[in-house]
């Protein structure tokens, strides 16, 4: 059972994923290194995105034992026995759609490794497909969806039953759509003492946790670049730790002994991410202000963070829906050597042409790679404009991309594309083509009352 220590002085919280296919061997070095510290102490996981957890619910479909994080068990096998040996509680979102089965074999699990004792506390509540089947329609829900286009519905929960399960005993807290920084704040709560009313508090662990919650993009992971950002040891970056004081001192650093970097620059790149108002960031424990914040770098790997304000949580929480109905069609062809560009050029209006006359409900994306494909645009003026450049260009790929809920008309298309090898022009090949339905997401708002969420035991 986890001790509830609030007379330490710091609390040590470290990150070891940032999502579904992060790297289990970080989030061991991150528990050895934890297991070392002392005081309060805990391992979060962020495993889910919004379409990560819409796939999960479609397994959970075709099987109802799956629906959690597909790669859960490569980062919970590793580490808990270093965890319950050390007396570290691991919350993760990697419950996903369904962490009840998580739960269950997870359970079966730890008594085949002799932690019988060991307690996995399940936040649920966020899932709100059962919901949509009511008459009238929720009135939160979008008037543009179709509902068997729906594949998952979940709403962004907070800390408050994170809290409950660490402050019961809880080993390992398995969440769902729980919001990627509430992990660290109900870790906080728990291990310091901090009051849910208290926004000035509260903002400071909500900073904990967005510093956190992509894992190594703070540490030197998503910043290098060979010339202006060089990173020590790129290949092999440390997860992050927060050194976090009771009056609210804030130290970022990283797991010991291993590669990349904690700097001013990292700091401040993380704290500003996905935030669309640096003066209220909203989350459902509440809205966060890191418009005055400083970033004190102190060196050797660890930076101060002070000056986090806040408010109270909105009464509105944030939902998103997993849909289908739409497939994507992508295609590909390279052209290398003297005129690699202008053959490319040649082929993506012989495509067009052919798109044009046999699929004209269709609106291809045709890119050219190794000239402009993340530049350009959907209706291809970018290209088209663009002078022939030659010098320099002899390796190139033509891309075409589709989505459309017209899966006949995709395939149609592609199988068209692939005639290139002989009615294109000269010296293409590498063809590849590929069909896949498309899952999207769109966001809703919901009312916090309207959502009930608590814990089950296993």
């Amino acid at each position: 059972m986890t001790d509830h220590c609030p007379d330490q002085t710091t609390l040590h919280i470290g990150y070891g994923a940032g999502f579904a296919g992060d790297r289990p061997q970080a989030a061991l070095a991150l528990a050895r290194d934890l297991a070392s510290r002392h005081g309060p102490r805990y391992l979060a996981l962020e495993l889910l995105a919004e379409r990560t957890l819409a796939q999960c619910q479609q397994r959970r479909y075709d099987d109802s034992t799956s629906g959690y994080a597909l790669r859960l068990f490569d980062f919970l096998e590793p580490i808990l026995p270093i965890c319950l040996a050390g007396r570290i509680p691991v919350i993760t979102n990697g419950g996903a759609a369904h962490p009840v089965a998580a739960a269950r074999r997870l359970r079966g699990w730890l008594d085949d490794q002799g932690f019988h004792d060991a307690r996995i506390a399940c936040v649920l509540g966020d899932d709100l497909v059962e919901q949509l089947g009511a008459t009238p329609a929720p009135e939160w829900l979008p008037a543009s969806v179709v509902l068997d286009d729906v594949v998952s519905c979940n709403v962004y929960i907070g800390a408050e039953h994170i809290q409950q399960a660490l402050e019961e005993g809880a080993d390992i807290v398995l969440c769902g759509r729980v919001a990627d920084p509430s992990m660290a704040v109900g870790a906080i709560r728990h291990g310091l003492g901090w009051s849910a009313e208290d926004p000035e508090l509260t903002a400071i662990a909500l900073a904990t946790g967005h510093l956190l919650e992509c894992c190594t993009q703070i540490t030197g992971g998503y910043f290098a670049d060979p010339i202006t950002n060089p990173v020590p040891d790129p290949a092999h970056p440390g997860c992050p730790i927060i050194e976090l004081g009771a009056e609210g001192q804030l130290i970022v650093t990283k797991t010991a002994g291993t590669g990349g970097m904690v700097s001013a620059r990292t700091v401040k790149e993380q704290l500003l991410y996905e935030i669309h108002d640096p003066a209220a960031y909203l989350t459902p424990d509440g809205v966060m202000d890191v418009s005055r914040a400083q970033v004190i770098d102190h060196g050797n790997n660890r930076v101060e963070v002070r000056d986090i304000h806040g408010h109270p949580p909105p009464t509105i929480l944030k939902g998103n829906l997993g849909l289908t109905g739409l497939w994507f069609g992508e295609a590909g062809i390279s052209y290398a050597g003297p005129r690699a560009l202008a053959r490319a050029q040649l082929a993506r209006e012989i495509v067009m042409t052919r798109a044009a006359e046999l699929t004209p409900n269709l609106a291809p994306r045709l890119d050219i790679v190794g000239v402009y494909s993340v530049l350009g645009d959907a209706a291809g003026a970018v290209i088209s404009q663009r002078p022939e450049i030659e010098d320099g260009v002899d390796d190139v790929r033509l891309r075409l991309g589709v989505v459309d809920r017209d899966r006949g008309a995709i395939q149609a298309l592609l199988d068209d594309f692939e005639s290139l090898y002989t009615n294109g022009t000269a010296g293409g090949g590498g063809i590849r083509t590929h069909l896949v339905e498309s899952l999207r997401t769109e966001d809703f708002m919901i009312d916090r009352h309207a959502v009930s969420t608590f814990l089950a035991w296993y």
